[in-house]
Order: structure tokens, then sequence, then C-alpha cells
């Protein structure tokens, strides 16, 4: 899921195949000879690729339907009650502008650097 779809592509899975992955990597798809497409998943034969973490529960339920039926799908999305309404409609980079992407990417950053821990040199 998400970033997921850079490793496909440095596998070579994605070369000239329609892709997605999480909003801030999307430049990155195409260096890995993907077409980058809109949505919150995008299927290319028997490949799926997602754009961000909720996407991929959108895919899920996508899958479910595919591999059983849509009534198996809907149940499994009561049964982990996804129902999403979120506070705010800013889950895409398009429904934002620079300063609030500019945030994200900065929140990120730290909390990357944070995972890290402290450096020893």
């Amino acid at each position: 899921m998400c970033t997921g779809s850079l490793i496909l592509g440095a596998a070579g899975l994605l070369r000239g195949l329609p892709a997605t992955t999480y909003w801030a990597s999307r430049p990155h798809l195409a260096d890995a000879g993907a077409l980058c497409a809109p949505g919150r998943f995008v299927e290319a034969g028997k490949i799926i690729t997602v754009a961000g973490v909720s996407a991929g529960i959108d895919m899920g339920l996508h899958l479910a339907a595919r591999l059983s039926n849509e009534r198996v799908a809907q149940a499994m999305q009561l049964a982990v009650e996804y129902d999403p309404d979120p506070p705010f409609d800013t889950g895409s980079p398009e429904k934002t502008g620079p300063e609030l992407r500019r945030l994200a990417l900065e929140l990120l950053a730290d909390a990357a650097r944070e995972a890290e821990g402290p450096r020893t040199e």
C-alpha cells in the first residue's frame, strides 16, 4: 500500500502501467517508468496500487467484492465499521493549498527524524 508502489516500480513491475501512490511520492512513479494515475487505488492487470492508508481499506473492500461478491464486501465493511466521516475535507492534496501540503511534509519529516532516534557520531 501507499509507497509500496515505489517498491514495485524499483522491481520494474510498473513500467508503462498506470499506478498511484501516496501524494508526496507521486513524482517518483515516473522514475520507475509508471504512469501516474489519479484515484484512491489503481488496478492494472494483476497489480493494484494504493494512494494512502484509508485508500488501502477501499482497495481491500474492492478485492473482497472481486474474490467473493459485493454483499460479502459490504458485510466486511460493516464488520470493521468503516464509515468515513472526516472532520475536515483536506484528505487529498487536490483539496488543499501549498501551505497545508508544506506543513504536512514538515510533520512527516519531523516524525521520520524522531523515529530514527538520536544520532551517534
